[in-house]
């Protein structure tokens, strides 16, 4: 079992900066793919970013390359998402995301956070 607790969201103008993060549980962190989520109103969950159990592979949806930078520490149970030049059109809940593969972590999170917010003022 993994437990999720995300930290960092928030109220912020378009064109600032945020940063997530979010402390895992358990003492086999660094097996886990790590990654974030986000559901914005009326839409469905879409993967924002995710990194493997060593940081060797990462993946960005398009909407946010250039912009988010995920990363992670394994001595510290967390990983991060900074989140730069931020759009309205980023308004979403966040959640935390852990799985036993990247590849399977971007379909099928096998572990999920509570979520928190981001909102994006224009």
């Amino acid at each position: 079992q993994v437990q999720l607790v995300e930290s960092g969201g928030g109220l912020v103008q378009a064109g600032g900066s945020l940063r997530l993060s979010c402390a895992a549980s358990g003492r086999t962190f660094s097996s886990y793919a790590m990654g974030w989520f986000r559901q914005a109103p009326g839409k469905e969950r879409e993967v924002v970013a995710a990194i493997s159990g060593m940081g060797a592979r990462i993946y960005y949806a398009d909407s946010v390359k250039g912009r988010f930078t995920i990363s992670r520490d394994n001595a510290k149970n967390t990983v991060y998402l900074q989140m730069n030049s931020l759009k309205p059109e980023d308004t979403a809940v966040y959640y935390c995301v852990a799985g036993n593969s990247l590849v399977l972590l971007r379909s099928a999170p096998a572990y999920w956070g509570q979520g928190t917010q981001v909102t994006v003022s224009s």
